[in-house]
């Protein structure tokens, strides 16, 4: 069975190629717009093995969502971050948040975020 993964991202090119590569790769993407609407695919009872979460959208941003969901008990899998802010204070905050790790997103392939699910999702069943 596919690992899950839902994805956080506003903008929606990048959501659609992340969910495209993460397909081809194996994994079953889902997408939300912001941080709210992804707590309420949560609350609902969507399950998912990793989010990839986008810290700067509109609405709620990322670390909106992290302290919401933590706030509200919900039940979070590993977090990956993505911004194109780099300074260290935001990856702290993230990683403080509950995030297991963080990339750039101007500066990351798509392949190499996949590695990343990767190391956090061992035996994905490919397709």
């Amino acid at each position: 069975m596919s690992k899950k993964i839902l994805v956080v991202e506003d903008e929606k090119p990048i959501a659609k190629a992340l969910q495209l590569k993460l397909n081809s790769s194996g994994y079953e993407a889902t997408i939300a717009g912001d941080g709210e609407e992804a707590l309420q695919v949560l609350a609902a009872g969507g399950s998912f093995d990793l989010v990839l979460l986008d810290l700067v959208m509109p609405k709620l941003d990322g670390f909106g969502f992290l302290a919401q969901a933590r706030e509200n008990g919900l039940s979070i899998p590993p977090v990956i971050v993505s911004s194109n802010l780099s300074q260290e204070e935001d990856i702290q905050r993230a990683k403080d948040l509950g995030a297991v790790s963080y990339y750039v997103k101007s500066n990351t392939p798509l392949s190499v975020i996949v590695e990343k699910i990767n190391q956090y999702l061992p035996n994905n069943e490919t397709g």
